[in-house]
């Protein structure tokens, strides 16, 4: 079945990517995120896509909606607390299901399944209700099976690794804590 594969990150991607390879899943990448922040970051994971979509033993087809909505992704998750994940996965996955079924795919998927750092519950639920509402099927696997295996694959290929999940919150969270150490209230 013919599947387009939402990919957040190029790490991300290597496993997820790996296991519909080996199970001859026609797959395409499809690359949105806007919730990256700030641009330049967005442009370093944008760049480790490209670099992972021409890698000639992993090549594959990508689809890239190149948009930094940085902007709208506040509006929707902005103030949202904890739900500011749900938030995301639904503006991202949302555009996943509506692309896939613009463009004829038989089902959508999402490496956010791939990452410990998720919340895959979430991820397969709401990904599920947007499957539903799109009449298109979603592929759901649990690739965190493969967590440490995707490292050392994306550290063999050389990708560029980030520090934190993308968005301005998992910015602060992941900095935060080193720096109210220093003083800093937030």
């Amino acid at each position: 079945m013919k599947t387009l594969l939402h990919i957040c990150c190029a790490n991300c991607a290597v496993f997820p990517l790996d296991i519909f390879k080996k199970r001859g899943i026609d797959v395409t990448g499809f690359w949105y995120n806007p919730n990256i922040h700030p641009l330049t970051e967005y442009a370093l994971r944008l760049d480790a896509v490209k670099q992972l979509a021409a890698d000639g033993e992993n090549r594959f087809e990508i689809d890239y909606d190149n948009y930094y909505g940085l902007e709208e992704f506040i509006e929707i998750a902005g103030g949202k607390g904890k739900d500011r994940c749900a938030a995301c996965y639904r503006m991202r996955l949302g555009q996943t299901a509506r692309r896939a079924k613009e463009m004829g795919y038989g089902a959508f998927s999402t490496t956010l399944l791939y990452s410990i750092y998720q919340k895959y519950d979430i991820v397969v639920a709401t990904a599920t209700e947007l499957a539903a509402q799109y009449s298109i099927d979603f592929y759901a696997e649990d690739f965190r099976k493969g967590w440490h295996e995707g490292i050392a694959m994306s550290k063999k290929l050389s990708l560029y690794r980030q520090k934190y999940c993308g968005c301005i919150y998992s910015e602060m969270e992941r900095y935060a804590g080193r720096m109210q150490k220093s003083g800093l209230r937030i």
